[in-house]
């Protein structure tokens, strides 16, 4: 008799990247990850809900398939360090990473970069509403530079030059940081 196999959640969400890596995110399914893990998509639901809990998870592990820098550092040495975690994110996962310009942060290690963020331009001088605007505005900017890099809209230009065009973005953003009134 065969035993059945032992999956969960990580797993799901593995075999999800994976599936969405290869062949985009159109074909993240419940019936293709079930295939991916060989079982049954039966089998998914005592680990997710359906397909949105799954394309949630997905952003949870684009949003956390990076450490946070430590509390420690310069709030501005913090916020380069994340923006650039997100950019080779987008390098890894090019299929995948638009995701997190089309759905929230739904699921609390999702919402804890977020968080981690807010947290580190209140340290920067915003009060909470501003700095949960600036986090907005920011993380728009970032993930729409890092989205249209892996998709290869700047391929025409040298890789000097795109690293160039992201530092002054990011020195922009700092600028604005130190810029918003209290």
């Amino acid at each position: 008799m065969s035993r059945r196999r032992q999956i969960d959640r990580d797993a799901i969400l593995d075999a999800a990247m994976l599936v969405a890596d290869e062949h985009g995110l159109d074909a993240v399914t419940m019936q293709a990850v079930a295939q991916r893990l060989t079982v049954t998509p039966m089998a998914l639901y005592r680990h997710m809900d359906g397909k949105q809990a799954l394309l949630d998870g997905l952003v949870e592990r684009l949003l956390t398939s990076f450490p946070l820098p430590p509390a420690d550092g310069p709030w501005a040495d913090r916020l380069t360090a994340t923006a650039a975690a997100m950019r080779s994110t987008a390098r890894r996962h090019p299929t995948v990473f638009p995701l997190l310009l089309t759905r929230p942060a739904m699921t609390p290690a999702a919402r804890g970069v977020r968080d981690f963020v807010q947290a580190t331009l209140g340290e920067a001088g915003l009060d909470e509403a501003a700095a949960a605007r600036a986090e907005r505005l920011m993380s728009t900017t970032v993930l729409g530079f890092a989205a249209s890099e892996a998709a290869g809209r700047f391929r025409h230009h040298s890789h000097a030059v795109i690293d160039q065009d992201f530092a002054t973005l990011l020195g922009w953003l700092r600028l604005v940081v130190t810029a918003v009134p209290e």
